[in-house]
């Protein structure tokens, strides 16, 4: 059972995903931190970077935007020769006597040099949010995602989705849009499409070539940097790319956003519109579905296992670590069956926590070590198998003897724990803090220090932490009376809450 739950306040909307009333993907957005991927501007190139093939590009944002020399319209290096997006003149269409056209081999990639110049106005699109302190990732291929479609303007090509698994519907799909697509515009056919008739794709595909005319005309008129093409909100854009014939119900809890979500549905697909709901419960609705509370857990970086496992998820500059343990889980007698069986459980919350913590780059799993090859390939099927699911691309590589699998995923959005949370003030982001142990012996080195800059001091009054304080008149106290006979002077300690347990001041007198 699959239902969208979309909680909307003025302040901020979130929409949730849910798999038999378990949270599989959250999204969030707030009026004055609303994302950009997908927004369309003019700007203009202010610096290229031979050395790496790129160029920044000023938007009219803090930060100047990043734009590869593959994502620039017109270089040949960005055209994919792959079974899912081929070139119009490369798409494998049947011919009256069953023969196939030989795909076209690729002209050779341009250098950034050659197709852009420092001061040149160009249209791009974001296609990555800025993360830390990067800025956001462009490109200057647009496209305008519909229900159906996805209009690329200028890139002759065609791609099915490749969730459409049945390859004659892929065929059919790919046929009916080479119909359908005006000259030296591409586009890729999204999962929504299978069974789609040719009224709908028609359709679709007629309002995206509305819009990406509106666009060109206003980008023709816009000074730069400026904003040309805003991207959906957040509940319009949920309906559009997520609202399907396998989606039950779209729960929503507020009324002016229920009341959009239904026009939209009745223009856009009717047939769906009775599946929006405004929820009535006196009960919040994120609470009612027990969402908030996944949420809390997605943020923690153990997660527990139904069998008395766990998985633990830490994050590096570099990379994702997941480790999986049995913890409480004993099994049965062969403990190799009770290796299998966690790692088989833990392949399924990891895919999901994922989808719903949003994670991307390089991640690493590290499974209980398996004797058994058998046992490896099993966990390695099921991992695959848990990752279709996930709209996000991914990569395996193969199991190692140790246990270890390393994959990507694709990061576009912002992950969950950077969106909600931020470095601890105490630790920097570390998790961990100096022992009270460790304080003692720093505030010892520092009244030695400051003994020596003061000669004539005749006493020292010590602020720290009550749980440094506590240490000091207890465990250190005869060091402390050692000090202070050395020193010949009095040290006083005084507890103040507002300091954080590393913080102290050593003041002489």
């Amino acid at each position: 059972m699959l239902d969208i739950v979309i909680n909307a306040t003025s302040r901020e909307t979130r929409v949730a995903l849910l798999e038999n009333a378990l949270m599989t993907e959250i999204f969030f957005e707030r009026p004055q931190e609303r994302g950009i991927v997908g927004n369309i501007y003019k700007g203009y190139v202010t610096k290229i970077l031979p050395g790496i093939q790129a160029a920044f590009v000023d938007i009219g944002l803090k930060k100047a935007g990043f734009l590869y020399v593959a994502d620039i319209q017109g270089n040949p290096s960005s055209l994919q020769q792959d079974e899912s997006v081929l070139p119009l003149e490369a798409q494998p269409m049947l011919s009256s006597s069953s023969s196939v056209v030989p795909p076209v081999p690729p002209p050779p990639p341009l250098r950034v040099e050659e197709l852009l110049e420092e001061g040149q106005e160009i249209l791009v699109q974001v296609i990555k949010e800025p993360l830390g302190t990067k800025g956001c990732r462009l490109t200057s291929q647009i496209t305008l995602p519909g229900r159906y479609l996805v209009l690329m303007p200028g890139v002759p090509h065609i791609g099915v989705s490749r969730r459409i698994l049945a390859e004659d519907e892929k065929l059919r799909l790919r046929q009916l849009v080479h119909t359908l697509l005006p000259t030296n515009i591409g586009c890729i056919v999204r999962t929504l499409s299978a069974g789609a008739t040719s009224d709908a794709l028609q359709a679709d595909m007629q309002f995206l070539i509305t819009l990406w005319g509106d666009i060109q005309r206003q980008g023709t008129q816009a000074s730069v940097p400026q904003i040309v093409h805003q991207e959906l909100d957040l509940p319009l854009r949920t309906l559009r790319d997520l609202f399907g014939e396998n989606i039950d119900r779209c729960l929503i809890d507020d009324v002016a956003t229920y009341t959009r979500a239904e026009a939209f549905t009745r223009t856009y697909f009717p047939h769906l519109a009775s599946k929006i709901e405004l929820y009535h419960g006196a009960t919040p609705l994120f609470e009612a579905f027990n969402i908030e509370q996944q949420i809390e857990r997605a943020l923690h970086s153990k997660v527990r296992l139904k069998s008395g496992g766990y998985i633990t998820i830490d994050h590096t500059e570099a990379l994702i670590a997941i480790d999986v343990n049995t913890g409480q889980y004993t099994g049965n007698a062969d403990p190799d069956d009770t290796i299998l069986t966690t790692n088989l459980e833990a392949i399924e919350e990891v895919a999901r926590q994922l989808r719903i913590r949003n994670l991307g780059g390089l991640i690493i799993i590290d499974f209980i070590d398996m004797e058994h090859p058998a046992h490896r390939a099993q966990v390695m099927r099921r991992l695959e198998e848990c990752l279709q699911q996930d709209r996000a691309r991914t990569k395996v590589l193969h199991i190692s003897e140790f246990g270890l699998v390393e994959m990507t995923r694709q990061r576009v959005r912002t992950s969950l724990n950077r969106l909600l949370q931020e470095p601890c003030p105490c630790c920097g982001g570390t998790g961990v803090v100096e022992t009270t142990a460790t304080v003692c012996a720093k505030i010892f080195r520092e009244i030695q220090r400051v003994t020596r800059v003061v000669p004539h001091a005749e006493a020292v009054t010590i602020h720290v932490h009550p749980a440094v304080a506590d240490r000091l008149h207890n465990e250190e106290k005869a060091y402390v009376s050692e000090l202070e006979a050395h020193l010949r002077l009095r040290l006083t300690i005084k507890a103040n809450d507002n300091l954080r347990k590393d913080q102290f001041n050593v003041l002489p007198f």
